[in-house]
């Protein structure tokens, strides 16, 4: 049989049932059922390549960070994180811009989606911003680019499906080290709101007040607690990554029903419905990525990018800037879960070849990712924006390039420096 053939088999069913609409989930398990068959490989080589790859403790966080953010973003939190994101930042120029980015630091770093975000937030900052006079565009635009920062501050479950895809990296590692470019993003951001505010006059909020502050912090400081117990937990070395994520589940629910009380139990049942919805997703694509990369590695696919890569590696800047590229273009039509899975494997072995940390990749994986999920044809963040301020898509998707040009920038600068992602971990973590 011809490898050559079933390299452009394995491929060719994949790229082409994408195109035709299918499922992402259909699209690997055909490729790679067909390509299966082709080499006569026995079929339960695969099963236990898949069962090997489930049975991964780590990706025990999974589910657990995902309930937390589903019970946090039920249980009043939005509400609370603006009011204290309003009385720090609210008395600038573009105040309520800024409350939206300063809302979306905390909240994001407490569900973990910049969907949950975006629909949690939006809905109550985008008409507030309207009434204020912004345009609904920008408007819903800030609060779409503001809520993928929220998938690099820990806990972020995509960092864990990124640990597990790579093998063995640091779950603690990732979560220290997506928490500075998290932040940094959020601060280009404001950058340019204070400077579309200037072009646009809009308005300033109320002054600053340190006992407005205070108040709304003390109000605030429960919902901040997930983000605390996981990154100091983490950090300090008390629990493991898994083990803070089932914790910060625990601590959600109590915080949700019995602290805050702004969510009835009736709706935990709608909590825990979407929490087995997202992590059935999750389950069925990572088995048939992992069938997937199984046979990509295989048919010695990496080897063969590496070689090709490779021959750019004296000139490592235009190497990395190759990549990323190539990951913006994957982000426009797949999703960030089986970009993850598949690409992983196949690129880690080239950027640790040139000497970049996995953690230093992991952080550039997932921002790259995260902007896809804000271009068409499948952002997710987009459509849910679009859904809840009711702008269409085709106005969103022109009126955001600015924005993506402020946030590409950012990327560039954490891929080619990298204490942005390094210095974090290597300082608390040696």
């Amino acid at each position: 049989m011809d490898l050559q053939f079933a390299v452009v088999l394995l491929l060719g069913v994949f790229f082409i049932s994408v195109l035709l609409g299918l499922h992402i989930v259909y699209a690997l398990g055909m490729a790679s059922i067909v390509t299966a068959l082709y080499l006569k490989l026995p079929m339960q080589v695969i099963v236990q390549a898949i069962v090997g790859k489930l049975g991964n403790f780590a990706l025990m966080a999974v589910p657990f960070f995902i309930l937390a953010g589903e019970l946090m973003s039920v249980g009043g939190i939005s509400d609370r994180l603006i009011k204290l994101s309003r009385s720090l930042v609210g008395w600038m120029r573009g105040g309520l811009a800024q409350v939206n980015i300063v809302a979306s630091m905390f909240f994001g770093g407490i569900s973990g989606s910049a969907a949950a975000d975006t629909a949690s937030l939006g809905a109550i900052l985008i008409p507030m911003m309207k009434k204020d006079g912004y345009d609904e565009e920008f408007a819903t635009n800030i609060t779409m680019t503001s809520s993928v920062q929220g998938i690099l501050i820990p806990p972020s479950h995509n960092m864990v499906i990124y640990a597990v895809a790579a093998g063995g990296v640091s779950i603690s590692k990732l979560f220290m080290g997506g928490l500075v470019p998290g932040m940094f993003m959020g601060l280009c951001l404001m950058i340019y709101c204070m400077i579309a505010a200037r072009k646009h006059n809009y308005p300033r909020g109320d002054a600053f007040s340190l006992r407005n502050v205070i108040a709304c912090l003390k109000e605030s400081v429960w919902a901040l607690g997930t983000v605390l117990i996981v990154v100091f937990g983490v950090m300090t070395g008390i629990f493991t990554a898994t083990e803070s994520a089932a914790i910060a589940a625990i601590y959600a629910f109590v915080v949700a029903y019995f602290v805050y009380k702004d969510a009835p139990l009736s709706s935990l049942k709608k909590v825990l419905s979407n929490t087995i919805r997202t992590m059935s997703t999750i389950l069925i694509l990572s088995s048939c990525a992992t069938a997937f990369s199984f046979l990509i590695t295989y048919l010695q696919i990496p080897q063969m990018l590496a070689e090709f890569l490779m021959g750019f590696a004296g000139n490592r800047i235009l190497l990395l800037l190759m990549i990323n590229l190539f990951l913006l273009i994957l982000g426009t039509f797949m999703n960030m879960v089986s970009i993850i899975l598949i690409v992983t494997p196949i690129l880690l072995p080239v950027v640790t070849g040139i000497g970049m940390d996995p953690v230093h990749f992991g952080v550039m994986l997932i921002m790259n990712l995260g902007i896809g999920l804000l271009t068409p044809p499948v952002g997710n963040v987009l459509f849910v924006g679009s859904s809840v301020s009711g702008v269409p898509i085709e106005r969103l998707a022109k009126t955001i390039l600015p924005q993506l040009a402020v946030m590409v920038l950012a990327l560039l600068i954490i891929t080619f420096v990298p204490a942005f992602s390094m210095a974090l971990p290597n300082f608390l973590m040696k």
